[in-house]
């Protein structure tokens, strides 16, 4: 069973940083893909960023190029969403997720990709 656990959301100021960690098991995480959404209230769970299997290729919002980087560590089933320069407008209940497919995947950029989701982790950021 595929288990995706998110961690390190909290309450910051604007211009402050947080990292955000989410923990995989269940599966060979170094042969997935993994991926960053968000979700306001009221609004639909929109792409943050997205990692290839291997590292190689990364995949941000405009919104959050810049700022945000994600990263995994393989040796610890780990993805990591490190976000600089955190804006009120980043306040959100951010999710890690996961595709079924191994390896490549046709597109990172939408939520219906992804199989596999975390409970999620809430960011708020005060101005």
């Amino acid at each position: 069973q595929v288990q995706l656990v998110e961690s390190g959301g909290g309450l910051v100021q604007a211009g402050d940083s947080l990292r955000l960690s989410c923990a995989v098991s269940g599966r060979t995480f170094s042969r997935y893909a993994m991926g960053w959404f968000r979700q306001a209230p009221g609004k639909e769970r929109e792409f943050v960023t997205a990692i290839s299997w291997n590292s190689v290729s990364t995949y941000y919002a405009d919104s959050v190029k810049g700022r945000f980087t994600i990263s995994r560590d393989n040796a610890k089933n780990t993805v990591y969403l490190q976000m600089n320069s955190l804006k009120p407008e980043d306040t959100a209940v951010y999710y890690c997720a996961a595709p079924r497919k191994s390896y490549y995947m046709s597109s990172y950029y939408y939520p219906n990709e992804y199989d596999y989701w975390g409970q999620g982790t809430q960011v708020t950021v005060s101005s």
